[in-house]
């Protein structure tokens, strides 16, 4: 649909009421609901859901809640904590990170006891003012215990301000722990972060970072495939992990146990084709337990600064500088210049023959290189003969032709 400016104005109110209703009806968005919507499109979807002329699996889906959701209310319900609804054909809907969720569309069911493979969802319940483009195309998910150690609530704050800083954007859960640390560390540097939730972006979950969630809810945002009014349940939590992990280019573990919701994050991630990475912790800590494995059997990307995570996420061949120790006078030195150089003694002095002898080479290459020495102030020739100065004193890389 386009608006009388000429821009994009996305689906219409119609539409729009219809995919609130459709992402509402069933508890999952699953294959059969998907089927009908791209077969007969989202408001004739409602409608014969409605009417109950559905196929037998997407009735029983659909059958409990059909009559008792109200696409209009829900809308209403979101406008009046300012959020909005993103749905498929609005400018920003993320349509390439949601799409490889349809991938195991072909198979139904899960293995895990029959229960329908949710899928990408119907819409986006989007609270806050972050635009979905910018804020979702260069993004970061950074997970982790509920329980951090010190350590894990350190190294959160430094990854997270530094990828900030570099223009990311990093999403989390919202929750207690590293999720937590993650979003306070980017509202410290007045960076961009986004809260995915396991219920409505009404109810701001958990109740203990309720200030910190509505802080990011009003500079980025707070968003939850589940219509206001929603609670949060241990499935719902496991849901939401794979939106996280669809929704970002990258996926990070800073702290985990063993079995944790941060290690189905990184799973997401990994069967979605995302690089992940881990952060390594002390081999004593369980609570490092879960990066480890991460590492060792999963192919993780060992994380251990902010650069790391860049060159995860960022577009291809954003790299970074590998680290490096102390800068040191003596870096950069050819083979001959150094065995010279540490041939020379601190104290007294030695002549270029016995420089030469000390070092293994030839007394014209001595003389030639104890030339250049002197030149840049690393070596002194005195009246006992040839010494160091101080240290070498050395700034640039000698070479002998």
């Amino acid at each position: 649909m386009t608006g009388s400016d000429g821009t994009h104005a996305g689906p219409s109110p119609a539409v729009r009421e219809a995919y609130a209703y459709l992402g509402a009806v069933t508890e999952r968005p699953t294959a059969q609901l998907w089927d009908l919507v791209q077969s007969v499109g989202p408001v004739e979807a409602r409608d014969r859901i409605l009417r109950g002329r559905v196929r037998s699996a997407l009735l029983d889906q659909t059958e409990a809640r059909r009559d008792r959701v109200d696409g209009s209310r829900l809308l209403d319900s979101a406008h009046e904590v300012g959020a909005r609804l993103l749905v498929p054909g609005d400018p920003g809907w993320p349509e390439w990170s949601l799409e490889p969720l349809d991938r195991p569309r072909g198979r139904r069911r899960d293995s895990s006891g029959g229960v329908p493979t949710a899928l990408r969802p119907l819409g986006l319940w989007w609270r806050g003012p972050a635009d979905p483009v910018s804020a979702l195309s260069r993004s970061v998910a950074v997970v982790g215990t509920r329980a951090p150690t010190a350590y894990g609530r350190s190294v959160t704050a430094d990854l997270c301000a530094g990828v900030a800083a570099e223009g990311f954007t990093v999403i989390s859960g919202g929750a207690f722990g590293i999720d937590a640390a993650a979003h306070r560390a980017v509202l410290g540097v007045g960076g961009t972060t986004i809260a995915v939730l396991a219920g409505g972006v009404d109810r701001l979950y958990p109740r203990g970072n309720d200030a910190m969630l509505r802080q990011v809810a009003e500079t980025g945002a707070v968003i939850s495939e589940q219509p206001p009014g929603t609670g949060v349940t241990r499935y719902r939590f496991l849901d939401r992990n794979r939106l996280i992990a669809a929704l970002t280019t990258a996926t990070v573990v800073v702290e985990a146990a063993a079995r944790s919701g941060a290690l189905s994050t990184a799973a997401w991630a990994a069967a979605l084709g995302r690089p992940v990475g881990a952060v390594p912790g002390p081999v004593t800590s369980v609570a490092s337990v879960g990066s480890h494995l991460l590492i060792r059997d999963r192919d993780a990307v060992l994380i251990s600064r902010a650069a790391d995570v860049v060159e995860l996420a960022g577009d291809m061949g954003e790299t970074a500088e590998p680290p490096r120790g102390e800068t040191s006078t003596w870096d950069g030195l050819d083979d001959v210049t150094r065995r010279i150089l540490e041939a020379l003694p601190t104290t007294g002095g030695a002549a270029p023959s016995e420089v030469a002898v000390s070092a293994g080479v030839a007394p014209n290459t001595a003389r030639a290189v104890l030339g250049r020495l002197l030149s840049t102030g690393a070596a002194v020739r005195g009246p006992g003969g040839w010494r160091r100065a101080g240290d070498g004193g050395v700034q640039m890389s000698l070479s002998v032709d």
